[in-house]
């Protein structure tokens, strides 16, 4: 008997799916089709052992949908614009074309090796001018249709790389990669009109029926749909009203100050004649924008000196203060502060000495707030003091609808709908993107280039060696001829931000060589993307933008009606981690040690014996040395055993620990598959016992791939592999079984399950072998074993048939020694029988 050598067997399966172009995808109108896509990789040089468990997740389904008769899309690509390859090329005097194309041949080497499903013909990188070149046509089309337009925008700048930064690119107020202060700029940006679709795109969020809640919730919570009212507040000195935009003027009873965006005009008009607010103001645009950086940063602010009445009570003054906690692009750029009722105002109140006034207590508490703002569930019923509508005890959400009508009847606001989604500025100050199709024309303006001259491609000569966008200096790129009256104009030299490239390419594998961004007839056929696989941390941004390029793409004629929702079904997986192995150096710094390195038994280096620290099931990290290489694995134990590994040992939405020891003992596991193989003889006989397991088997590992519980049924094959090797049936029986094992492994193990198939005489691929089906009637118990419990004890269990009576269950349990025994002769004081399942006896 050979031992099975998956460093031969795998390649020769590879070839031969491949030669029998086993993973084609088909368009054939007779047939169902099915659309499996994983988020596509950017392309860093190194698959890691995620990518592995993510990528395995999709073959799995995509190898059992194609077994089970579908015509099966399963692609591959790269996110292949950005600035690490940028970074790169500044770094290494190179270039971020030959770094990109270098690292996707690494990546594709890497990945091969898996033997996934993968329709290779349909590959196609962003950076690709085939592709980015029709991205370039869709952002004409979405111009046209008014949902692409240009304005003014405040930006954040880093002065050293001279480019616009993402509120994530800036970290404690510097430059991601400059560490240069940030400024914040106002530049012409271009911008998507996605605000324009916010209503659609949260209401369509109920009927994701197949997305996981916690996903739609963030979608949800990022779009922020909230009702509200402009509030005018009338300056004393006789300037135009600041309009506040609140979503609780419940609480105005509790204003005592205004404060405004550091952007925002009044603010503006101040900073030319008063050195102390033009320093504040210069302060504010260095800090971080981002949410979570706002949240923890000190609320700060300066008095402008302007005072406004209160709205309802006029002879009131608040005092305008500039805060820096307020941004121009939300509402109005102008908050009324109660700080009896939001912790921020609370504690800018407390440190500039503010008035604090409750508006409501809780029913029974009259406490004033001291240093924690009462901000109850708007659900919560509360108690308000003196309101001007007359409202008394209501809860906070039937005040604020109360409120907006009594302010609406007054003519002191009007009610408003409030999104907290703002539109999508694409602006990106950057070489190594997809270039925005449109030239300026000193005499007709921004005018879009003809579709017949795209690709506006990137040109090659550029470098680095000076901060900024090459594109800026580009000696002939730059220069151009007007489309529109033929005259000299200069091309736009932002590029597009990376995120656009992402948003619409599950669209462009449905017909990756077409001649426009889609074949409306081809993507008629295969979207929606029947099951989409990502990470959690993509949940937000990239699937909002993908759903409206969808939407935009059927307005442009590009996608067909019923598109609108582009992904039917979404699972985000977890991590795999693995143990951080550190000593400590003679300053009490951690040391990071790759595993090879360490004697895990012993705890210590293998080279040293001095002693280790472990962490357990920590994120894999480079940095921190506990990066598992797929490569090494393959090469070690093959691509199955990685495979089978990753989707064992937990449920696919949680993490799973790669460990040294699972990993053997996966190789091993397989190995004794294919053993049980080997030694198998011819026969004809049949056994109905192990029919009945196989039926079993079939039943619950195709109910687990269809539930994305890939960890129950790689159990469940477990399980049937035992069965068959302690079996006492003859040859042929458990040669039927092993294939049937060889099938239900095949989704999960492919060379393995072929390589049986084939030693077993089974008719061409298993990959292309129909998909076994249970015999229902196998799936029924004749007998079950019924557990006897004693005064909640167990004590005894007998085997009935499974359609026996409930009264004739009870009279075989009082027959039982150990019941008779308990009652002593007696009778019992209960005697429940619960069928199928458990009988209760109480003495």
């Amino acid at each position: 008997m050979s031992r099975y050598n998956a460093r031969t067997v795998e390649p020769k399966w590879q070839k031969a799916w491949n030669e029998a172009e086993a993973f084609l995808a088909k368009r054939d109108d007779a047939k169902q089709k099915y659309y499996v896509l994983e988020m596509f990789p950017y392309p860093s040089g190194n698959l890691h052992i995620g990518h592995v468990r993510n990528y395995t997740m999709g073959d799995v389904i995509a190898r059992y949908k194609a077994s089970c008769g579908f015509s099966v899309l399963h692609p591959m690509g790269w996110d292949a614009f950005g600035m690490p390859a940028e970074n790169a090329a500044m770094a290494s005097g190179g270039h971020p074309k030959d770094w990109t194309y270098g690292n996707i041949a690494a990546m594709r080497d890497q990945m091969k090796p898996l033997g996934l499903s993968i329709d290779w013909t349909r590959e196609f990188a962003t950076c690709d001018p085939e592709y980015y070149g029709q991205q370039q046509a869709l952002f004409l089309d979405m111009l046209e249709a008014n949902l692409v337009y240009r304005k003014n925008a405040m930006v954040n700048w880093d002065p050293v790389d001279m480019t616009v930064l993402a509120n994530e690119q800036v970290i404690d107020g510097k430059g991601w990669r400059s560490d240069a202060p940030v400024e914040r700029r106002e530049l012409t940006q271009w911008f998507f009109n996605i605000t324009s679709m916010a209503d659609e795109l949260l209401q369509a969020i109920d009927g994701l029926d197949n997305w996981p809640a916690k996903v739609k919730l963030m979608q949800s919570n990022w779009i922020g749909k909230s009702r509200g009212i402009d509030i005018p507040f009338q300056r004393r000195d006789g300037g135009d009203p600041i309009v506040c935009y609140s979503t609780r003027p419940d609480t105005m009873r509790g204003a005592s100050f205004l404060a405004i965006a550091p952007d925002h005009p009044v603010a503006k008009a101040l900073e030319a004649d008063s050195p102390d607010l033009a320093a504040f103001i210069d302060e504010c645009r260095k800090m971080d924008t981002t949410e979570a950086a706002m949240e923890k940063a000190e609320k700060k602010g300066i008095d402008t000196g302007i005072r406004v009445a209160h709205p309802i009570y006029p002879d009131q003054d608040l005092p305008v203060w500039i805060g820096n906690f307020v941004l121009m692009d939300y509402g109005t750029g102008a908050v009324f502060g109660c700080p009896a009722h939001d912790q921020r105002d609370l504690d800018f109140a407390r440190k500039y000495d503010l008035p604090v006034q409750n508006a409501f207590y809780m029913p029974g508490d009259e406490t004033e707030v001291g240093n924690e703002a009462l901000v109850p569930d708007k659900t919560d019923e509360v108690v308000f003091i003196d309101h001007f509508a007359g409202i008394e005890k209501t809860t906070s959400a039937d005040a604020i609808d109360a409120t907006i009508d009594y302010f609406e009847a007054k003519g002191l606001g009007t009610g408003k709908v409030q999104f907290r989604l703002r539109d999508w500025g694409l602006s990106r100050q950057r070489y190594w993107g997809c270039p925005i199709p449109v030239v300026h024309c000193s005499d007709c303006g921004v005018v879009s280039e003809k579709k017949e001259n795209l690709p506006i491609a990137l040109p090659d000569d550029v470098t680095f060696d000076i901060p900024g966008n090459p594109l800026d200096r580009h000696p002939t790129w730059r220069d151009t001829s007007c489309p529109s009256c033929g005259k000299p104009a200069k091309r736009e030299t932002d590029t597009m931000d990376t995120f656009v490239d992402s948003s619409w390419y599950f669209a462009r594998f449905t017909a990756p060589r077409a001649a426009t961004p889609t074949d409306v007839d081809d993507a008629a056929y295969w979207m929606n993307v029947d099951q989409y696989i990502g990470g959690i941390e993509h949940a937000i941004l990239h699937l909002l933008y993908s759903r409206f390029f969808a939407r935009a793409m059927g307005k442009t004629g590009h996608l067909p009606q019923g598109t609108e929702e582009p992904f039917d079904a979404l699972f985000t997986q977890g991590m795999v981690t693995h143990a951080i192995f550190q000593t400590r150096d003679d300053k009490g710094r951690p040391v990071f040690h790759l595993p090879e390195d360490v004697d895990q038994d012993k705890k210590a280096l293998r080279a040293t014996g001095e002693p280790v620290e472990i962490i357990p099931s920590a994120k894999m990290s480079k940095s921190k040395k506990n990066v598992v290489n797929p490569v090494d694995i393959i090469d070690q134990y093959g691509a199955d055993t990685a495979r089978w590994f990753v989707l064992s040992d937990s449920p696919p939405e949680r993490d799973v620990e790669w460990t040294a020891a699972g990993a053997e003992a996966s190789w091993k596991f397989l190995g004794r598959v294919w053993r049980l193989a080997a030694e198998l003889e011819d026969g004809t006989d049949t056994d109905a016992a192990l029919e009945k397991e196989a039926a079993k088997a079939i039943h619950e590992v195709t109910m687990g791939i269809e539930s994305f519980g890939f960890n129950k049924s790689v159990a469940k094959l477990y399980g049937f592999a035992n069965t068959i090797q302690k079996s006492k049936a003859g040859p042929g029986a458990k040669r039927k079984a092993v294939k049937t094992l060889a099938q239900l492994m095949s989704p999960m193990t492919p060379h393995l399950s072929e390589e049986i198939w084939q030693h077993l005489g089974g008719e061409g691929l298993i990959a292309q072998a129909k998909w076994p089906k249970a015999d229902e009637s196998l799936l029924k118990d004749d007998t079950v074993t019924m557990p006897i419990q004693i005064n909640g004890k167990r004590r005894s269990e007998i085997e009935v048939p499974a359609d026996l009576p409930k009264e004739e269950v009870e009279k075989l349990a009082l027959a039982d020694q150990a019941v008779i025994k308990a009652l002593d002769g007696g009778t019992p004081k209960k005697l429940i029988v619960v069928p199928g399942r458990i009988i209760n006896v109480v003495v």
